[in-house]
This record gives C-alpha cells, structure tokens and sequence, in this order.
C-alpha cells in the first residue's frame, strides 16, 4: 500500500542507525536516501510550523531529527568539490528548522539543497523512457488493489484491519504532497512499519515508473492535461502538484497533476531505447560493487529485454555484425556476474559492452527509423518469423492433400486459425491486463520452441516411416481416420504458428514506436509485401510438392521437419538465456542465426541432443524396415 509521505521518511531511519558511517562512506547508496528526506522536509514542514508556532510538535520532532540523521547522510559520502556547501546547506536548514522559521523559506531551502545533491551525487529522479499508465493498470490490479481497492479508496479486502490502514490514494492532499519520483520509491523499497512490502524483486525499474503514473492518475482530472502548457518528464517526476500551486496557481496545479498520471508520450526511439540500457547496466554494476550479486543479474537481464533487443530487428537491416557483437559483449557482461568476477574485469566488461552500445546507437541514429528502414524492418520482421511457421503448415497441408484426407486439412486450418486468435488474444492480455515482463516474454517463446522442436521431430519422423504406400494405407486405416492423427497435426500447426506470431506482434508494436507517425506507412507497407512473399512461397511448395512421387515426398518432408528440430531447439535454448534462465558459454564455432546456430555450448548442446535424437530415431525406423522386408 502507499503510505503518506511521513511514513517514506520513517523508512530510513532505522535502516541508517544500522548502518555505520564507514560503509556509506564506500557508496553513494546514500544519496537516494538524503534526497528523499529533503523532499520530505520540503514538502510536511510548511504545515507543521505556521506563523512561528508548532502545530504538530511530534512532526517537528521529526523534521528536527531529520536534519541531523542527514548532517550524518552528507558527511559519510564521497568527498566531491559540493561537499561542503552541502554540509553548510544542511547546517543552514537546521537552523532554520529549530529557530521556527516560515514554511515557504524552509521548504525551499530544502529543495535547492535537493537539486544541488541530485546533480553532485548523479541522483536520477527521472525514468529514461516516458512511464505508461495503461502498462501500470494492470500491474495496480495485480499488486496493489488487494489492498487499496480497486478504485485506489483503501478499501481492498485484504487491508480490512491493518494498521496503519491501506492509503486512500483518491486523496489528492495526501498526493499533493508526493512527486512521482516519492511513489516509485515507495514502490521499489516500501515502507518500515507498515504492511507495504518492497516491489524491487518482482516488478523492474520500468515497470515500478508505469505503476507510480496509474497511482498518480486516482487524485488527477484527465480533462485538466490539455493545455498549452506541457511539463516535461524530469519535472513531471520531481516537482509535486502542492509545489506547483504555490508557484504557478490552482489551474497549473491541476494541469501538472493530469499530465504526471498521463505523461505526453513522446516517440521511444531507438536512442531512448539504448539509453534505458546504459543507465540500467549502471544500476548494475552499483549493486554488485555493493555486494548485491543477484540484484546486479536481474539488472543486467532487464537491460537487454526491456532495450537492447527492442533495437535488435531494426539493427540486424543496419548492420547485423554490430547487433551481434553487442548482444555477445552485454551477455558476456552478465555471465561475469553469475560468475562472481572481480569487479574490475566486470567493470571492463561493462565498458565493452556499452562502447558496443554507442555503435549501436550510432547507426540507428535518435530521431527514429528511416522510411526505407522502417520498410525493410517490417518486411524482414515477418517473412523471417514467419518462414519457419509457413514451412512447417505447407508440408503437412501438401502432405494431406497428396494423400487424399481432406478432413484432416480442415483439423490442421483450425490449428493455425486458433494460434491467430490466441497469439492476438495473448498480446492483448498482455498489453490491457497483465503486464509480460521481457523476461516471462522469452521463457514463453523458449518454452515453446523447445515444445514445437521436439514436435516437428515426431512429425519427420512419422512421416519418414510411412513413406511407403502399403505403410500409409494401414495408417489411414487405424489412425487418421479415427480423429487421433488429426489431433496431432493440429496441436502442431498451433505450435508452429502461436510461437512465431507472438514474436512477430512483439517486434511489430515496438517497431510502430521506433518508427513514428511518419514510418507507419513503411511498416504496414514492409508488413504487406512480407505477407504476398510468404503466401506465394507456400503456395509454390504445394503445388511442386504435388507432382513428387510419395515415398519421395515424404522423405523431403521428413528431412526438413527434422532440421527445423534443431533449429527451434537453437532458438528454445538461446530464448531461455537471454531470459535469464541460465548462463552463456561461448564457444569457437560459427553462427548463422536462421538456422538457429549459435557459437554457445549450451546452444550447440540442444542441438546435438536434436540431432542425436534424430539418428536414433531415424536407426530405428530403418531396423524396423529392414527386418519387415526380410519377413516379407
């Protein structure tokens, strides 16, 4: 739940009479710490002391405490040339707070103090991509309206007897009182002596901004944001609607709180993209300097999903040796994590990976996509993901039909017909009521071609012993036409199609943000043509398929299924690593992507594992051919 803002400062108190000078010293952890305290004196001590006269004495106890817990914030940080005018500046504040002195005086001393430790200690109170309420939405229901409700008034079953209660976030003068930047700390840490727990492990830095603007959204009027006035997204976080008022008036109030819920949406380029990537690995490698290895991975695993392979597509038409000399320098960064290196060789590998990032961004450029390479990226997008799908679906419908069972042609197109709507269904769950971290995003699609992989080896392998007319006549006589075949074949065209058509919407909607309203017209263009490519080559594979003799059919059939086996379980293994599910082992060998190779033990191993399994497989069908022929 989230608390009034005396109970965000509370939160560090005990956490700093546990820890010692010494090891703040070593950090810069403090500042976020200081920072939130000032904000905190900026914004409760105008109430707490009006006219000279304490109207809260246990408040200004508080506030007065305060001051000195950040005399020892500021004094234990790294030496830095601001230093001692903060500490002066702190010094001051205290002063000023024990002689009583006006609200407005103090409040703003409190916060120039916060801007000038914000910039000397490189305190970041702004998200690097602009937060999204309709990607909060979701994750409110799923966290936060057991407690609070859901319409945000406090009153979820799961609050009814807690103390303090859960907060009434439809209470605009406790709102006004926190900058959006407040709520995300909230959301990240929670709050010491309270049931509001810390969302640090389970929702990501992204995530926690998209969540603190639909929190933001309960106390704002949407109809407030249209204005000639836009704040921009650093202020939006920073400021708060009460300061904004004493500055600007009731109006510019109101107009600050709409837009903080609804923030202008501005284009998510590939620059924005790659700069959430740098600041996140940041973030990282400050937790493993700090001791928290784990939290260092799960940064370093965000990195990549949530911005560096959004870019990816469009950088493979730029310069696909780039895209994968970057992808292997941020992986090999994260597997000196898992393994615990010293940080100076984690701190080279860093260094590696984000000059990879500046190439990168060098040749995407950070105004958006081209016309041409917006056309291009549609166009590749969806004829590479969907090629493996369209192979897999014309050899079994040109299978069927060479054969004569039509029915089971109907039971394959209710297959593919039922992916389209569960891929669309998936992506709008997904966007409108859960939010699918990057990481649920790639052990879905590793878990699906691992699944599809070991299908399409069933098939190869079923087809390759049915090649001969005798064998294919007493299947259609004890199986397909019982139903059970059908089944079969239409759990696989499922599979096929559900796994590539999620990955296609995927790249497509970010792609549609790359680009921008000028590059829509190029993406549905390359989309277009994409969709005529692949119609026509399936329909080329049918109708050559249909002038093969059937054991030679079948044999064509059988031999492509099987490699497409150890293609997905390439592309099933490198999903699960780049989702974090396990490490990186690069290895001497070449890579051709399309083909799911990839220079990686574990990836190679999948694929050995597919094609020992192919051998055996195919060893036993020949022995058992071998020994029907001799019977015969």
């Amino acid at each position: 739940m989230i608390a009034p803002s005396r109970f965000l400062a509370w939160l560090f108190v005990p956490l700093l009479a546990l820890c010692s000078s010494h090891l703040l010293a070593d950090t810069v952890e403090a500042a976020p710490k200081a920072l939130h305290l000032l904000d905190y004196i900026g914004a409760d001590y105008p109430a707490t002391v009006q006219a000279g006269k304490v109207t809260d004495e246990s408040e200004y106890r508080e506030q007065l405490e305060f001051t000195r817990v950040l005399q020892g914030l500021v004094a234990a940080m790294p030496d830095k040339p601001e230093k001692a005018g903060l500490e002066q500046g702190i010094s001051a504040l205290h002063a000023a707070i024990t002689a009583r002195q006006d609200g407005a005086d103090v409040a703003r001393q409190a916060r120039q103090l916060g801007a000038k430790l914000a910039v000397a200690y490189e305190v970041s109170q702004a998200p690097v991509i602009t937060p999204d309420p309709t990607r909060g939405a979701p994750l409110y229901a799923q966290h936060c309206s057991v407690c609070h409700g859901d319409a945000g008034a406090g009153d979820g079953p799961a609050g009814v007897g807690l103390t303090p209660p859960p907060a009434n976030l439809r209470d605009a003068a406790r709102l006004d009182h926190l900058s959006l930047y407040g709520i995300y700390s909230t959301l990240g840490l929670g709050v010491e002596g309270t049931d509001m727990p810390a969302f640090a492990d389970q929702l990501d830095d992204r995530q926690r901004w998209d969540l603190a603007t639909y929190v933001a959204s309960f106390s704002a009027d949407p109809t407030a944001a249209s204005s000639d006035k836009l704040y921009n997204i650093a202020d939006l976080a920073r400021q708060t609607p009460s300061e904004v008022q004493v500055a600007e008036g009731p109006q510019a109030a109101a107009t600050f709180r709409a837009q903080r819920a609804q923030p202008p949406q501005v284009k998510r380029g590939p620059a924005q993209l790659l700069d959430y990537t740098a600041a996140t690995l940041d973030k990282s490698i400050a937790a493993y300097r700090a001791g928290e290895h784990d939290q260092a991975y799960d940064l370093s695993v965000a990195a990549y999903l949530e911005g560096f392979e959004l870019v990816e597509s469009s950088l493979d038409n730029v310069d696909a040796s780039v895209r994968k000399d970057t992808e292997k320098s941020l992986m090999a960064y994260r597997q000196s994590l898992q393994d615990g290196l010293p940080v100076e060789q984690v701190e080279q590998r860093l260094e590696a990976a984000k000059a990879k990032l500046k190439v990168s961004a060098g040749l995407l450029g950070s105004d958006g996509l081209s016309w041409s390479l917006s056309f291009i990226s549609g166009l590749l997008i969806l004829l590479r993901e969907g090629l493996e799908a369209i192979l897999v679906l014309a050899a079994i419908l040109a299978f069927l039909r060479n054969t004569g069972q039509q029915s089971a042609v109907r039971s394959v197109n209710v297959g593919w017909g039922l992916a389209l709507l569960a891929g669309l269904g998936t992506w709008a769950l997904a966007a409108y009521v859960i939010d699918v971290s990057g990481s649920q995003r790639e052990l879905l699609e590793g878990a699906t071609a691992l699944f599809a992989s070991v299908m399409v080896l069933w098939l190869g392998v079923w087809m390759h012993d049915r090649r001969h007319a005798a064998a294919w006549q007493d299947y259609i006589k004890s199986s397909l036409v019982g139903g059970g075949g059908r089944f079969g074949f239409a759990i696989l065209a499922f599979f096929s199609v559900y796994r590539e058509l999620f990955e296609v919407i995927l790249f497509y909607e970010t792609l549609w943000l790359q680009a921008g309203p000028a590059g829509h017209d190029a993406v549905l263009a390359g989309g277009a043509t994409a969709l005529v490519l692949l119609v026509g080559l399936a329909w080329v594979i049918l109708r050559g398929s249909a002038k093969l003799p059937l054991a030679l059919f079948f044999s064509i059939n059988a031999a492509l299924l099987c490699a497409l086996s150890v293609v997905f379980a390439g592309h099933g293994v490198k999903a699960l690593q780049e989702a974090g599910i396990f490490g990186t082992r690069p290895v001497p060998f070449f890579e051709f992507d399309w083909l799911g190779i990839h220079a990686d033990a574990y990836s190679l191993s999948a694929q050995a594992v597919a094609i020992v399994a192919i051998v055996v497989l195919y060893g036993r069908s020949w022995m058992a051919e071998k020994r029907r022929v001799a019977v015969s």
